[in-house]
């Protein structure tokens, strides 16, 4: 009778042992989805090499939208800028090779030294830089001097107008 007791009891231990990796598991899935999720957000790709121009434009960029840059290394490819109205945002934004022809811009705001996972603030950022790349490829073309990287906005190409030499397009990073 007590080994029957001491079996049945071990099937229960290992039932609940057993549920309880499930629910880890999933877990892990779901806090690695949204991981994924938020870095897509963060990051855009854009087709040019030119790290210095990006990270001026960024720069440029990020005091057009209000903020006061903190600290920029151009060695390693970052610039980090706090914004005060209200509240502090933070947002350090790195810049660095995807491959031979495309750089990589990822952004990550913090707020109250917790990261912020709403879409709101990465869209606003790289809307901006966008336009801010798209403004420079223009300005270029006219002859007159620019501080960011050449680009062109895919909204912006229209049929009858060539699109410049250097041609930058940001696209979002989808895993």
């Amino acid at each position: 009778m007590s080994r029957r007791v001491f079996i049945v009891l071990g099937l229960v231990v290992l039932a609940w042992a057993t549920q309880g990796c499930t629910t880890s598991r999933s877990q892990v899935l779901q806090a690695d989805e949204s991981a994924v999720k938020l870095r897509s957000i963060q990051t855009r790709v854009f087709d040019t090499t030119d790290k210095p121009k990006m990270l001026r434009t960024v720069m440029a960029t990020l005091q057009d939208l209000g903020f006061v840059v903190d600290a920029a290394d151009d060695t390693i490819g970052s610039v980090t800028a706090t914004k005060l109205d209200r509240y502090a945002l933070k947002m350090t934004v790195m810049v660095r090779p995807r491959n031979e022809r495309q750089l990589l811009v990822r952004a990550n705001a913090q707020y109250n030294l917790n990261a912020v996972a709403n879409p709101e603030p990465y869209q606003n950022f790289f809307a901006a830089l966008e336009k801010a790349i798209f403004l420079t490829a223009h300005l270029e073309d006219d002859g007159a001097p620019a501080t960011g990287p050449s680009a062109t906005s895919p909204a912006s190409t229209a049929p009858s107008a060539p699109a410049p030499q250097a041609a930058t397009v940001a696209t979002p990073i989808h895993k």
